[in-house]
């Protein structure tokens, strides 16, 4: 194999897992805004239900 080669096998290994890192990095910022998400709308539905049951 020739060093062109090698650069390259390791460049495709670098871009890999560069992918896996924002994969990651994606569902993780995903699951924050959902459970932010969740948060707020118990908040609003906790605020409109004593709102309407006083």
């Amino acid at each position: 194999m020739s060093s062109s080669d090698n650069d390259k096998q390791r460049n495709r290994e670098i871009a890999e897992n560069e992918a896996d890192r924002q994969t990651v990095g994606d569902v993780r910022v995903s699951v924050w805004a959902i459970a932010v998400t969740v948060v707020v709308g118990v908040i609003v539905f906790g605020i409109g239900w004593a709102w309407f049951n006083r």
